[in-house]
């Protein structure tokens, strides 16, 4: 099983297009060493062939265009990406989509809530009615079966209910339910180990503890460094925590809860472009190498046998 991370940051990649904080500054000036990032997405396979496309950025031409494996070989049309997982609804991770029209008919998987929101508030689904269309595949949350993808017979998926935020335009924006937000297990069916994805996470219970601690490959929310980080910066008026975030720091922070886990890849991802991780001589991106944790980069891979 290998999965490919495509784009390595937050929502408005990094640099962001309006931004001048240290980090976005550094990059641009060459002042800090550092590199830049697109917007969250990864894919995942099992033949290295075929891919299911986890999340849809609004980076996702650049991203294919970047990667060797996603280049069509096979007629005069086509794609190596046979579906779509959705996390959640927000932009970052849907409006991809719309640039994926072109292709055949689309299989997304995603929870029912995530799926009216893409109706409705922000009607992305109602859209792509006009041009390649789409099939929609409810994901079961809390299943013990899970769910499998068909073409994708190596592989299986669990999704779970995560605390987090749904997006602005959804009507449970202030009154979260299961459902707008998940994490995923992917399991190599061959071999049982997996993979733990969870961009956007605001709390770690025990119950989601529980799945941390059995996966191989731990990929999680990276969002921010401290839960006033934003407001600091003067690069916005709301916390970590208010935007569905748990920041690295602190005592019940991200980096806590890694260090109780014994997977042999612990990987942040979904780095906004304020958080100092980003700077690669900081004291805060010493520290998690320290500790035996990754951050992610656009081009990453990572192979679970």
């Amino acid at each position: 099983m290998k999965l490919l991370v495509l784009g390595s940051s937050a929502g408005g990649g990094f640099p962001q297009w309006n931004c001048n904080c240290r980090n976005c500054r550094g990059l641009r000036e060459g002042s800090i060493r550092t590199r830049a990032r697109t917007q969250s997405s990864v894919a995942v396979s099992n033949d290295s062939s075929n891919w299911v496309l986890i999340n849809a950025s609004p980076d996702i031409l650049t991203q294919i265009g970047s990667i060797e494996q996603f280049t069509p070989n096979d007629g005069i049309r086509n794609s190596p990406i046979k579906a779509v997982i959705l996390v959640d609804s927000q932009i970052d991770h849907t409006t991809g989509l719309l640039m994926l029209r072109e292709g055949d008919r689309l299989p997304i998987y995603c929870t029912e809530n995530v799926r009216e929101d893409l109706i409705a508030g922000n009607p992305i689904l109602r859209v792509l009615e006009s041009y390649c269309g789409t099939d929609w595949n409810r994901i079961p949350i809390e299943s013990s079966d899970g769910f499998t993808i068909s073409g994708f017979d190596g592989l299986h998926f669990h999704a779970m209910a995560v605390d987090g935020k749904a997006p602005p335009y959804s009507p449970h924006r202030d009154a979260h339910l299961p459902g707008d937000n998940i994490a995923l297990t992917i399991t190599n069916q061959a071999s049982g180990r997996s993979i733990f994805y969870a961009p956007g996470l605001a709390r770690v219970d025990d119950r989601v503890a529980q799945w941390m601690s059995r996966a191989d490959c731990i990929l999680v929310d990276g969002t921010f460094w401290s839960e006033d980080e934003m407001t600091r910066q003067g690069a916005g008026r709301k916390s970590a925590s208010e935007m569905g975030h748990l920041p690295q720091s602190g005592s019940d922070g991200m980096l806590t809860h890694l260090s109780r886990f014994q997977a042999s890849r612990k990987i942040l991802i979904h780095i906004n472009n304020t958080n100092p991780l980003l700077d690669e001589d900081s004291a805060e991106r010493r520290q998690v190498e320290r500790m035996g944790i990754e951050v992610a980069f656009d081009g990453m891979e990572i192979e679970i046998r």
